[in-house]
């Protein structure tokens, strides 16, 4: 195994190499999602922890204090950890670049078993004829209630992000009020590419998994002192996943990340059940997935690289609602199904039942037991959301298997299609995805250990590093 993470370093570190040339800015007005998040989620990794690594006391930064304790400590523990939090807060909630969090199919499912009468009860008292709207203001005000905090003003909570938007806002900010009002934030949704791309979905997956683990890995008392779970102290009644109003625990490191760690884990559970729900394509048209029964050796359904939207209004002072989906580019992308898979395999470490190993995980028992998310279904018989990243994350990787890996040559290819039902495999596989799957085939194994999957994985993993290392030149190229 030392040859294999060996080789992973080899390839993340040759990606470095390939970035020392100077950087040349070619476009100051298009955001492209899967690349800025990408960016986002490697300087969280290289922010925070890393300095916490290199043996550095964070409450010793202060971010009004430049290079203090030196410039290496500023540069990780704030510069990255800033810019992280921006790109993170930007297309979450801000923005509007994604389809609104009215329209996910949890809340939309809740908002149909509403009875008569709620219509406008949690909006005013007006009914408008929807439930969705009362639904997710009732979600929001619950998580508020859960972490002691408050939500802000005019937020556009999302479940799937689009490819790409024009970042300039196109209104002056309220300065006085933009850090809780958000209404002057949003981009001009008419220059975004409202396409759906999994590449773009699954980083922006996994930075909500950054910061979700993150902030929910704790607890804190009225007064936002940290309350450490121990298996014993919950925020919660004992012996029932209720909140308990009175016990003076709440969710989250402090009031507001635990407000926005729930709001994170609600956008991800939503994000990744409309994406089984509705973007699975054969070829033909898009549909659902069962991750319960998928075999794809009885007709392969995967996640097409490029699924144009098209948005249609409902009603004033409602957003819009996506009415319609047609794949612009059917071919299966390596970086797709590895951005997305990334999301999904540490969603289900985050949400893992039987992982008590440390005080994270046993706080995250609480987040997860019924009450604000679903618990699994080992303890309900019904599935929750552990069971829907791990049956999603299950289902792209026999895909992986199915229609990425080459057998013959021991690798991963960039590019596949399927003609006439079957696989059609390109013959180019870049540092950079070779790089990744190392990392998410070794993720895998871990996450699926004890099962037939998890020595298929290996199997994979050992050939892509031996792919690597007999491969000669620049570039990772082979004719099949």
């Amino acid at each position: 195994m030392k040859r294999i993470f060996t080789l992973m370093a080899m390839a993340l570190f040759a990606v470095v190499f390939q970035a020392n040339a100077q950087v040349i800015i070619t476009n100051t007005i298009k955001y492209i999602t899967k690349d800025q998040m990408l960016l986002a989620n490697e300087i969280n990794e290289s922010g925070e922890p890393f300095a916490e690594a290199l043996g550095y006391n964070l409450d010793d930064l202060d971010p009004m204090v430049l290079n203090q304790p030196d410039s290496v400590a500023y540069t990780f523990g704030i510069e990255n950890y800033e810019y992280s939090r921006y790109q993170l807060g930007t297309v979450i909630s801000r923005s509007g670049i994604g389809l609104h969090m009215m329209w996910a199919p949890i809340i939309m499912q809740k908002a149909a078993i509403e009875p008569a009468g709620f219509d406008g009860s949690f909006t005013g008292g007006t009914a408008n004829g929807y439930n969705e709207d009362d639904e997710l203001v009732k979600n929001m005000m619950h998580f508020a209630m859960l972490a002691n905090g408050m939500p802000p003003q005019h937020p556009w909570p999302q479940f799937a992000e689009f490819r790409s938007g024009n970042p300039h806002l196109p209104r002056k900010i309220d300065a006085q009020n933009y850090k809780h009002d958000f209404a002057t934030l949003r981009w001009d949704r008419g220059q975004m590419d409202k396409t759906l791309n999994l590449a773009a979905m699954g980083q922006t997956l996994m930075k909500q998994y950054l910061w979700a683990q993150d902030m929910l890995g704790t607890f804190h008392d009225s007064l936002e002192n940290e309350v450490v779970p121990n298996g014993t102290v919950s925020p919660d009644f004992p012996d029932s996943s209720a909140f308990d109003p009175n016990n003076n625990v709440f969710y989250g490191g402090d009031n507001l990340d635990g407000f926005i760690g729930q709001i994170l884990t609600a956008e991800a559970i939503n994000k990744v059940k409309f994406t089984i729900m509705n973007l699975a394509f054969n070829g033909t048209s898009l549909g659902m997935v069962d991750p319960a029964t998928y075999n794809p050796a009885n007709g392969i359904l995967y996640f097409p690289h490029a699924i144009k939207v098209t948005e249609s209004p409902v009603a004033a002072g409602l957003p819009p609602k996506a009415s319609g989906f047609a794949v612009t580019d059917s071919t299966s992308n390596l970086w797709d199904q590895l951005s997305f898979l990334w999301g999904t395999l540490n969603f289900q470490n985050m949400m893992n039942p039987n992982d008590s190993s440390d005080s994270q995980h046993l706080a995250y028992k609480a987040v997860f037991d019924g009450d604000p998310f679903p618990a699994p279904m080992s303890e309900t018989g019904v599935p929750g959301p552990y069971d829907l990243m791990k049956g999603t994350g299950k289902v792209i990787f026999m895909n992986l298997a199915a229609m990425h890996f080459d057998s013959f040559a021991g690798t991963f290819v960039d590019v596949s299609k399927l003609v006439n039902g079957t696989p059609s495999q390109g013959n180019a596989i870049s540092a950079v995805n070779a790089g990744y799957a190392l990392v998410m085939m070794s993720k895998f194994a871990r996450e699926f250990s004890g099962t037939p999957l998890q020595q298929k994985a290996t199997n994979m993993l050992i050939a892509q590093a031996d792919f690597i290392l007999n491969s000669t030149g620049n570039a990772l190229i082979f004719q099949n």
